[in-house]
């Protein structure tokens, strides 16, 4: 057998396990991260974006709630988004909920770049990283918006 043929073996292969399970890992590792980064939410000093969530929660809603609460309804919704698409419920108010989410993680950019930037603008600290890596998160769900929404 050729590398040509051995190639195309693998390429075909590749072809049909992404074709039938691209999607639905695809959801399962995002549920995960959500689910996994709402429970940590939940556990003082566990979650590596706690302080900065609760900041920016805090400047986002002009002070006027108490910031742990704000961080446990933030995490409630980072487990229902998370639950969601780990079981597959295939409502577009998820993925608008996600988006929404991520957009907000895109805030401390601009209230706390001191936090994101170790040299400003494309030497992101390890929080600038954490907040970087949501523009995957963000593809992702659109790939699997357009995938579920119109079923």
């Amino acid at each position: 057998m050729s590398v040509k043929e051995i190639s195309e073996k693998i390429d075909d292969r590749l072809f049909v396990l992404a074709d039938k399970y691209g999607l639905v890992l695809l959801e399962a590792s995002i549920g995960l991260i959500y689910l996994w980064f709402g429970l940590l939410k939940f556990i003082p000093n566990y979650s590596p974006a706690e302080i900065l969530a609760a900041d920016t929660l805090d400047l986002l809603t002009l002070q006027f709630f108490d910031k742990q609460v704000m961080l446990w309804i933030l995490a409630s919704g980072e487990l229902l988004i998370g639950l969601a698409l780990i079981l597959r419920i295939k409502s577009k108010y998820v993925i608008w909920g996600l988006l929404v989410h991520m957009g907000g993680t895109f805030s401390p950019i601009i209230f706390f770049p001191e936090q994101i930037f170790t040299h400003p603008p494309f030497g992101f600290s390890m929080v600038g990283q954490y907040i970087m890596k949501n523009l995957v998160i963000i593809s992702a769900a659109l790939v699997i918006y357009t995938k579920n929404s119109r079923r």
